[in-house]
């Protein structure tokens, strides 16, 4: 178990390293520099303004050594500017040559700076932060939710399968999975919260949450998310519980007189939780990241929010980071998500 989890996590290094140059890459293709030279200075600057900003602001270095700076693992660009003064990565504004001696050499994310954010003006580890703790609790109430319904529809589904109960509840699941949030979400406004036509049950907003969470303000995202991921929960372990449930040992138990609840609760529980494991780790990313709809329909200001304002407004540095974030929540959930499948089904066993 040892050396697969240290394999893994080599695995794991490399591919992050792949998947944040490509975003790298593609954040800092010439358009979206030009775009950022324009938006911090003037958007009629000519094509050689241009030019000048990001050469003064180190954007037009080779794009293997910006990545090698911005990953902390190469020395930081100076620029020695006319007036005798100095900029650079590791270097706070205009500084003399005697000040920016006494800079450190490497200065990027694993040094712990994760840039600077050009449309809140504050650093973008402090933006992170903050962000993923408020969807932190948004994720929190969802999972608390979304599990315990899906594995109880699926349960009840998979133990009587071609009956009622379970056409019932696979149509109930089938239907939450097939609605987006941005539908579900739009109706929930309109029933339960507009004054105009809805009933006005819930009179708080979900801004209101973010300093003082309630039912009224927070119930209506975290419903909006929960019935989408619940379904597909729902019908893998409904698909599992039927298979355990007409297997021979099943048959075998039922033969030597053991009560249905005790064949259910000690015979095919453990054995058809197991594919949804799988499924449940993997809603992780997808909170993480699938709750951009929701945060913006429901403006509340998480990390799906300033994805979205981070991609719109060309925050290369923030992006960078929301996509180092997304991509280590992939990463890790799916390690664990295959070290507790062994732990589940003892019949696996790691070369």
């Amino acid at each position: 178990m040892g050396l697969f989890i240290l394999r893994r996590t080599g695995v794991m290094v490399l591919t992050a390293l792949c998947l944040t140059f490509i975003v790298f890459f593609l954040t800092n293709l010439f358009p979206n520099l030009e775009k950022l030279a324009k938006t911090q200075g003037n958007f009629r600057m000519s094509d050689e303004a241009v030019l000048s900003w990001l050469t003064n602001n180190g954007y037009m270095q080779p794009t293997v050594l910006k990545y090698g700076q911005w990953l902390g693992v190469a020395p930081g660009w100076t620029l020695e500017r006319p007036d005798g003064t100095v900029r650079g990565k590791c270097i706070d504004g205009d500084v003399t040559p005697e000040v920016a001696a006494e800079a450190p050499t490497y200065c990027g994310v694993i040094q712990g700076n994760w840039g600077y954010s050009t449309v809140f003006r504050e650093p973008v580890s402090a933006i992170i932060g903050g962000k993923l703790a408020l969807t932190g609790v948004l994720m929190f109430w969802v999972l608390l939710l979304m599990i315990p319904l899906a594995l109880i529809v699926g349960i009840l589904a998979g133990m009587r399968e071609g009956t009622v109960l379970d056409r019932g509840l696979s149509t109930f699941s089938i239907l939450t999975t097939a609605t987006p949030e941005y539908v579900s979400g739009v109706i929930f406004i309109a029933v339960f919260a507009s004054s105009a036509v809805g009933l006005k049950w819930f009179k708080g907003t979900a801004t209101q949450a973010m300093d003082q969470p309630t039912f009224e303000n927070f119930f209506l995202p975290v419903l909006t998310i929960s019935l989408y991921g619940m379904g597909y929960i729902a019908r893998m372990t409904r698909a599992s519980m039927t298979e355990v449930m007409t297997a021979q040992y099943i048959r075998t138990a039922r033969l030597k007189g053991v009560s249905f609840h005790n064949i259910v609760l000690k015979h095919a529980l453990r054995n058809a939780l197991i594919a949804p494991f799988t499924v449940i780790m993997l809603q992780f990313p997808w909170l993480l990241n699938g709750v951009v709809i929701v945060e913006t329909l429901f403006n509340y200001k998480g990390f799906g929010w300033t994805l979205v304002q981070a991609a719109g407004n060309n925050d290369i540095d923030l992006l960078l980071a929301v996509s180092v974030v997304s991509v280590a929540v992939v990463l890790v959930t799916q390690l664990i998500s295959d070290i507790g499948y062994v732990y589940l089904n003892p019949r696996i066993r790691l070369s």
